[in-house]
């Protein structure tokens, strides 16, 4: 279930908890049906109300803020919809909430929605089911054009104060502590106070998630809950990994392509500040540090539903675990959904469900519905394409960081990992080949290569689990005066996966639909099904983790490296959920540049390892014990052959979703298709855009 707050919080919060109970109690007499009896026994919103008739309006929020110095505070649009039959009553409604900068230029959604107005440049389409699905439930669903972008003043600063500056403000003005007006120019007073309970909870993908992150950070008030799906808790780590730079590490460009079209000529300024704030070089700024939300996690007055995707290659899971870890220490509550996929909407990978848990999820904090959703397991982690498992905290009790030691084998770069230390003078040595990439690593981990160092177990006799984040300490002795690293985590053994390296990041889009709310003529409550996109694969890469050797002594500033000096240098990796079954492999792989995920270093290092002083500490359930049980079979336990060709797996998993249907309680089943064998790899199709597909 959510972690509750530990009963060592300040009594000023404990205060504001009761505070927060008693307004939703109230919010959820407020907000019953017309004609309805307020009862305890009330556990979920229904669609009682027109969304045909809906109010739809839009208003520019004044953020106080003038990021593109023209001298005037900068307004940015909010279009709502919100349903009409409370406020005749007398009654309020909670807001649901999705800031983004995509909703002209790129579009949101699996079909790339964008939004839509009619002649009197009213609201017609909202792009995803949100407002279709919770208007008729009494939400409002309010969606914002972050500044700089679409109908908004001022510029998108990536992730800045601004960014996250233009969102609060809107949270600030639903409460009545903010300006709206009717006009982007005008002066006539909009106000949400006769309408809005000020209760808000924000929701999105990507950088819409981030954003909801940001706020989240501030502590404003009034927020109750937030959403990030595939969302980013600090924006240096999506550019750069301990001083290397990720992919095309640039955030400069990302502020011009989701400027409106006006934005762009009065934001070159603003863009040209971010450019020199933020150095390719990699070293930590102040720019940095104002984009970075983890450390105010304890400012956090709402509860949180993570969502990501642990094969997500463009906002990788880094972003959420230090989020959640952080979310942890301060005793806030939270929810954690995992899935295979890549960077996925659960909208488009587990819809039914999705939607449900959405549903009491909102009913709870915005309305204070008692439907004990608070109360259910923590996580559900995605074991399979479509196979759910759940888990009452995450990571899961028992879990204990074990550690793993490589050391040499029968051949050069073929080593063994267990947790005996490695002799003193032992070594590996490999040579940096950004051709190269975690894959062929992986497939080449029984083969002596020049491009990477490779360490495994025996077959295990008993399934591992590994839940949470590792770090892999190395000691590493250059050749060259720049070096780049690459640690990763393989399980070893045939199965079949999401192919979250192919086009849909682990679904495919059907030509058929299903609905999910109230449609009209201009905005449409169906949308295209999905079904898993699974490879056959021989070994799955379960975590990754980069660094430039250059930080060993700061991580926030990196140095040229002296050839022929050995250098320590822990390396973290991503967090993961991974369950390695009996009859495989764990592996350990360090090597230099990651092909595609990484950029290479500015010469051609040759790296060797002293094994004695290179250690792995992972977090397994059940500890040390657990390992040492794995790795020791009972006589003749492995007589027969316990490896198999890629494709080896056996027939594709059945799906959980439950049978077809088109109404909103139980989405349309998943079937498999067949799959391609073989291992997915991801092309370089230069850099990512948070919220769009690679």
């Amino acid at each position: 279930m959510p972690i509750r707050a530990r009963r060592t919080r300040s009594v000023r919060l404990s205060c504001r908890s009761l505070a927060v109970a008693a307004t939703t109690a109230l919010a959820a007499v407020l907000l019953a049906p017309v004609g309805a009896q307020a009862a305890p026994h009330v556990r979920e919103s229904s669609p009682v109300y027109s969304y045909a008739d809906a109010v739809r309006e839009s208003v520019w929020v004044d953020t106080g803020l003038d990021g593109d110095a023209d001298g005037r505070t900068d307004r940015v649009a909010v279009d709502i919809a919100r349903p009409r039959e409370p406020v005749a009553a007398g009654r309020r409604v909670p807001v649901i909430m999705d800031a983004s900068p995509y909703y002209a230029c790129c579009g949101r959604g699996n079909e790339s929605q964008k939004k839509t107005y009619d002649a009197d440049g009213r609201p017609l389409q909202l792009p995803l089911f949100y407002d279709n699905f919770f208007v008729p439930r009494g939400y409002a669903f309010v969606a914002v054009d972050l500044a700089g972008t679409s109908r908004s003043d001022g510029c998108d600063d990536v992730g800045g104060p601004s960014d996250v500056g233009s969102a609060k403000a809107v949270v600030d003005w639903l409460n009545g502590r903010a300006h709206g007006y009717t006009t982007r120019t005008g002066t006539e007073r909009a106000r949400a106070t006769d309408w809005s309970t000020g209760a808000v909870g924000m929701i999105g993908k990507s950088w819409d998630g981030t954003i909801a992150n940001g706020v989240a950070a501030t502590g404003v008030e009034g927020l109750r809950t937030i959403v990030p799906i595939g969302a980013i808790s600090s924006w240096y780590d999506y550019f750069h990994s301990q001083g290397a730079p990720l992919y095309d590490a640039n955030p400069t460009w990302l502020s011009d392509y989701v400027a409106g079209r006006d934005a762009r000529a009065r934001c070159g300024a603003v863009q040209s500040r971010i450019a020199a704030a933020t150095p390719y070089s990699g070293d930590w700024t102040p720019a940095w540090t104002e984009r970075n939300y983890v450390p105010d996690a304890g400012r956090v007055k709402a509860s949180v539903f993570v969502v990501h995707g642990q094969q997500d290659l463009n906002v990788r899971a880094n972003q959420f675990g230090q989020w959640w870890d952080a979310l942890a220490a301060h005793g806030v509550e939270r929810k954690i959904w995992l899935s295979q996929t890549g960077h996925v909407d659960p909208f488009d990978y587990r819809r039914a469900d999705w939607v449900r848990t959405l549903h009491r999820w909102f009913d709870h904090y915005l309305l204070g519905y008692d439907n004990g959703i608070d109360r259910e397991p923590a996580a559900d982690i995605e074991r399979a394409p479509d196979r759910w498992a759940t888990d009452r905290s995450w990571p899961p009790h028992g879990t204990a960081t074990t550690v793993l030691r490589p050391a040499p084998g029968t051949a050069p770069g073929v080593g063994t990992l267990g947790r005996t230390p490695a002799p003193r003078g032992a070594t590996e040595t490999f040579t940096d080949d950004p051709a190269q990439s975690e894959l062929q690593w992986a497939a080449d981990i029984d083969r002596t290569t020049a491009a990477k160092a490779g360490f495994a177990t025996a077959p295990l006799a008993r399934e591992l689990r590994v839940a949470g984040s590792s770090t892999v300490t190395v000691t590493a002795t250059p050749t060259t005066t720049t070096a780049h690293l690459s640690a990763v985590l393989v399980d070893l053994g045939p199965a079949t996966i999401r192919a979250y390296a192919e086009p849909g990041e682990g679904i495919t889009t059907l030509a058929g639909r299903s609905c999910w709310g109230a449609s009209t003529d201009g905005d449409s409550a169906c949308y295209k099904d999905t079904e898993a996109r699974t490879a056959d694969v021989g070994y799955t890469v379960v975590s990754r983790g980069w660094a430039d050797l250059g930080t060993w002594a700061d991580p926030r500033v990196g140095r040229p490296l002296t050839p022929g000096r050995p250098y320590a240098i822990t390396i973290r990796l991503a967090p993961t959920d991974h369950v390695v079954p009996a009859g495989h492999r764990l592996a350990l792989i360090v090597a230099g540049t990651d092909k595609d995920l990484l950029d290479p270093p500015s010469t051609t290092p040759t790296l060797t390892l002293d094994l004695a002083r290179t250690t792995a500490r992972v977090p397994l359930l059940g500890g040390a014990r657990a390992f040492d049980r794995a790795v020791s079979p009972p006589a003749g336990a492995f007589d027969r052959a316990v490896t198999a060709p890629a494709g080896a797996f056996g027939p594709a998993v059945t799906s959980s979703a439950g049978s077809p249907a088109r109404d909103l309680t139980a989405g349309p089943s998943v079937q498999h298709r067949a799959a391609p064998t073989g291992v997915a790899a991801p092309p370089r199709t230069g850099a990512p855009i948070p919220g769009e597909d690679r």
